[in-house]
C-alpha cells in the first residue's frame, strides 16, 4: 500500500476566498417545523482492511511545552483513522438537503463554542448551527493561539477548496465572539497556526439533522418527518459515503457504512 500523506493534502488544498457562484447551502432554506409521526434512522459506522501508514501522525512539541506536552512524551498523537473494534470514530452522518424539520435544540451550555485547552481543539469533532459561536482560550496567558477556520468546498468531488472563514490570534485567555457563515459547504477545517499538532472539524449545516458518531461507531438521528432522503457519512480522511432511504411514519430505517483506506 502506498503511504497516504494526509498533512500533504491538507497543504497542498487551495485556501483561496475565491468569488465561486451563490449556490450549494446558501440556496437551500431550512424550515422548523411541528415534526408529526417523526421516524428515525440508525446505524453503524465500521472500517475494514489495514489502516493506512499514517492513520497516526507523532509530531513533536516545540512550542509552550509545559502546557501542550500534557503527557510528557515530547510529541502530540494526532488521530486521522480512529478505528476501535472495527468501529471508525471521528466522523459524521447527515441528512442531505432536507427542507424542513424538526428545530434546532440550544446548545449546552447556552453557546456554541470551540475551546483550546492543553493545545487542543475540544472536541475533535462537533456540530454547530451556522451563526454566533465563541471561540475560547482556555491555556495560561504565555500560550499564544492562531485559529485558522476554513470551509471545506468540494469535497465530494475529491478536489478540495478551502475558503478561510477566520482567522486571528488570540494571545489571551478569554472568549471572541465571531459570526461562522458557510457559503458553499457545511464542512469545516480548523487548524492553529501557531501549533502545529492541533487540528479539529465541524460541521455547521442549516438542519439539526446531523451527528458525530459514537465510541462504538453507532449514530441514531431522530424527529425525521416521514419522506424519501440521502443520508451521507462523512471522514475528514476518507470523505464521503452516500446512501437513499425511506423514513417510515413512527418507525425506524437501519442504514450502515463501511469504509476503508484507498489502494
Amino acid at each position: 500500500m502506498r503511504p497516504y500523506n494526509f498533512l500533504g493534502r491538507m497543504a497542498m488544498a487551495v485556501c483561496l476566498s475565491v468569488a465561486l457562484p451563490s449556490v450549494g447551502i446558501a440556496a437551500k432554506k431550512y424550515t422548523e417545523i411541528d415534526v408529526v409521526d417523526g421516524g428515525s434512522i440508525a446505524g453503524r459506522v465500521t472500517f475494514e482492511g489495514e489502516l493506512p501508514i499514517d492513520a497516526i501522525d507523532k509530531i513533536s512539541i516545540t512550542k509552550n511545552i509545559d502546557v501542550c506536552d500534557d503527557e510528557g512524551t515530547g510529541y502530540r498523537e494526532v488521530v486521522w483513522v480512529d478505528v476501535k473494534d472495527g468501529a471508525l470514530r471521528g466522523m459524521f452522518v447527515f441528512i442531505d438537503k432536507i427542507a424542513e424539520g424538526k428545530k434546532w435544540a440550544p446548545p449546552e451550555g447556552g453557546n456554541y463554542m470551540v475551546l483550546q485547552e492543553g493545545c487542543r481543539f475540544r472536541p475533535w469533532l462537533q456540530v454547530v448551527k451556522p451563526g454566533k459561536i465563541v471561540i475560547r482560550h482556555a491555556d495560561p496567558d504565555s500560550v499564544l493561539h492562531n485559529i485558522n477556520t476554513r470551509e471545506m468546498i468540494n469535497i465530494e468531488k475529491g478536489k478540495i477548496v478551502k475558503r478561510t472563514m477566520f482567522n486571528f490570534g488570540q494571545p489571551e485567555p478569554g472568549d471572541i465572539v465571531k459570526k461562522l457563515k458557510p457559503r458553499r459547504s457545511a464542512h469545516i477545517s480548523l487548524n492553529c497556526e501557531a501549533h502545529n499538532f492541533m487540528f479539529g472539524f465541524m460541521m455547521a449545516p442549516k438542519h439539526p439533522y446531523a451527528v458525530v458518531v459514537g465510541d462504538d461507531g453507532s449514530y441514531s438521528i431522530d424527529d425525521v418527518p416521514p419522506g424519501d432522503y440521502t443520508l451521507k457519512a462523512w471522514h475528514p480522511r476518507f470523505g464521503i459515503q452516500k446512501t437513499k432511504l425511506t423514513v417510515p411514519a413512527k418507525g425506524q430505517v437501519e442504514a450502515d457504512f463501511t469504509f476503508s483506506s484507498p489502494q
